[in-house]
């Protein structure tokens, strides 16, 4: 899809490795002029592409990143809010900071990051949100109680926002992944766990890129407002 995107601006969260990554690399491909936000990036810019440090869970943080946004590049055609983190723990090993942490990046980052763009988006009357979920985001797992609780946050926020923004130009798409094999997993090493999926079986990282790209290459006539991507080996029930 070279040059798809050409003339288009996209801000990915999240876009230092994993999923996110993958995504600013495959809209760039296409085009597209790609802002990654991230906590471990440092703010610069490259052909192309402008890096953006932000920590999503920060609310001054966002503010600042989206206030350079607007005041450098403009408002953004395509929003990806990507940036997320996962643990596995039962309910009871969970401690309270934990659950709050990962809330705190997972379901209001990306509602900082929503809030900030989608007015914009509205106003001008055109403009893709892009919110990756995952299959927790409607498929409950043992030992995913807060991974699983953002996600399904994830879900009804988005949703919400579709309802809001119909009619006003603005699409919505929400893609949800199984398991990808990114260094997400490293922590779990699912190769040594009964129960879990292995590495070779999972997704890749530019499988959900490339949902993504296909998603936001759409004529404007179309809306995809979902796109579930499982591992093969998986049952229909994702």
């Amino acid at each position: 899809m070279s040059g798809a995107l050409k003339g288009k601006i996209a801000l990915v969260t999240g876009a230092s490795r994993g999923i996110g990554l993958a995504v600013a690399d495959a809209v760039r491909a296409a085009g597209a002029h790609v802002i990654r936000l991230a906590r471990s990036l440092t703010d610069g810019s490259a052909d192309r592409q402008t890096d953006i440090r932000c920590d999503v869970a920060v609310a001054a943080d966002v503010a600042r990143a989206v206030g350079k946004v607007l005041k450098e590049t403009g408002v953004p055609d395509i929003v990806v809010n990507n940036a997320g983190i996962f643990f596995i723990k039962p309910i009871e090993q969970t401690t309270p900071a934990e659950f709050a942490q990962t809330v705190a990046i997972n379901l209001t980052g990306q509602f900082l990051v929503a809030r900030a763009f989608v007015p914009h988006l509205v106003q001008r009357g055109s403009g893709h949100l892009v919110t990756i979920g995952s299959i927790s985001d409607h498929v409950g797992f043992t030992g995913s109680t807060a991974y699983a609780a953002s996600k399904f946050g994830v879900r009804g926020m988005h949703e919400v926002i579709r309802a809001e923004t119909a009619k006003t130009g603005v699409r919505t798409t929400l893609v949800s992944p199984g398991p990808v094999n990114t260094d997400i997993w490293d922590p779990v090493n699912p190769d040594s766990q009964t129960g879990f999926t292995k590495r070779k079986d999972m997704l890749i990282a530019e499988d959900v890129a490339e949902a993504v790209l296909f998603a936001v290459t759409r004529p404007a006539r179309v809306a995809v407002t979902e796109i579930r991507l499982l591992p093969s080996i998986y049952s229909p029930r994702g």
